[in-house]
């Protein structure tokens, strides 16, 4: 992109300085699928294996987390319900019942973590439905995954699914100090976590969305997800992309995709009621697309509903494709008889 911009000259006469600004040249030929993680593609919270290696009763320490805004509020400060857990778990590092926490350890927690049947392999299924159709590999079509977690990024990175897995925005801990006497921040990865890096709560799960969307993600140093953007300069249209998540919490997110022509979809899991009469509910809502149980093997639901989107989706990308090549051809100068 060229801008031209006026500069004075010291002859009073016009003057002008080019300015380049560049910006990545998208094909929009990418396939987006985002998932929740929690009771989207693991039946509990991921968490679990954290209290189970404490002995920890997960039941009193959730109830503990769902007291701390109130609590706090009385004191006049404001706490999100998304994300206290955070600090609830940093008070038990302090406290000596989560001793030793750290992100090494965290990530090993992933490894522990129960996925719904058909995971991780659909991640693959998802991919070789793109990448071994020629026609659409004629017009270089990829497809991605992320995963979009109020959760912890370490642990995800620990789980079955993290080879699949292009992206993750999710909460993070760092292990770190400030030491005066050197007048220095030391890094060390085997100490305990003791403060918050980063956080992700269910209202901005749509700062990713649209952090995918612009490309962000792949370009940081030369896009912000805040700057004016055409739709056409972006690099995956949210009508690319699939939307996956189990509950109201997701509502934010939700909306944001569908209301830019994205495809969402709520998930529940059979052996919980209450989770199938929150997905049946948001589609009443005319939140989602449409729901299905979360069981993610060939001949299901799920597998059905998403493996037809994926299609669907590059077919259009590539008939729009041929349409424009075919214009161009027509616009070409023939010889006259």
């Amino acid at each position: 992109m060229l801008r031209r911009r006026f500069t004075p000259s010291r002859n009073n006469g016009p003057s002008y300085a080019i300015m380049i600004i560049m910006r990545p040249n998208f094909n929009q030929n990418i396939i987006a699928i985002v998932w929740d993680f929690d009771k989207t593609l693991i039946p509990y919270y991921m968490q679990k294996p954290l209290f189970e290696e404490y002995g920890v009763n997960e039941a009193q320490f959730w109830s503990e987390v769902n007291q701390l805004p109130t609590l706090y509020k009385e004191q006049g400060i404001t706490v999100s319900p998304d994300t206290a857990y955070l600090n609830h778990i940093l008070t038990y590092v302090k406290k000596g019942i989560f001793k030793g926490l750290n992100n090494k350890k965290l990530r090993s927690f992933g490894a522990k973590l129960d996925m719904f049947p058909g995971l991780p392999d659909f991640f693959r299924v998802c991919r070789e439905i793109i990448e071994t159709n020629a026609d659409y590999q004629k017009f270089d079509l990829k497809l991605e995954h992320y995963v979009v977690s109020t959760g912890l990024t370490e642990v995800i990175k620990g789980s079955s699914i993290n080879p699949f897995i292009d992206g993750i925005w999710g909460c993070e801990f760092i292990e770190s100090y400030y030491a005066p006497e050197q007048d220095k921040l030391e890094l060390n990865s085997e100490s305990e976590i003791n403060n918050i890096a980063y956080l992700i709560d269910n209202t901005t799960k749509t700062r990713a969305l649209f952090e995918i969307n612009k490309g962000v993600n792949i370009h940081p140093e030369e896009i912000s997800v805040n700057q004016s953007m055409d739709e056409k300069d972006r690099r995956v249209p949210f009508e690319n992309l699939i939307y996956i998540a189990d509950g109201p919490s997701d509502i934010p997110a939700f909306s944001v995709a569908k209301k830019n022509n994205g495809k969402t979809f709520a998930v529940y899991n059979k052996d919980v009621p209450k989770s199938f009469k929150q997905a049946k509910q948001l589609v009443e809502d005319k939140r989602v697309d449409n729901c299905f149980e979360a069981d993610y093997r060939e001949g299901t639901q799920a597998f059905l509903w998403l493996t037809n989107e994926i299609i669907d989706i590059a077919d259009r990308i590539v008939a729009s494709k041929k349409s424009q090549l075919r214009q161009g051809k027509n616009s070409v100068p023939l010889h006259i008889n």
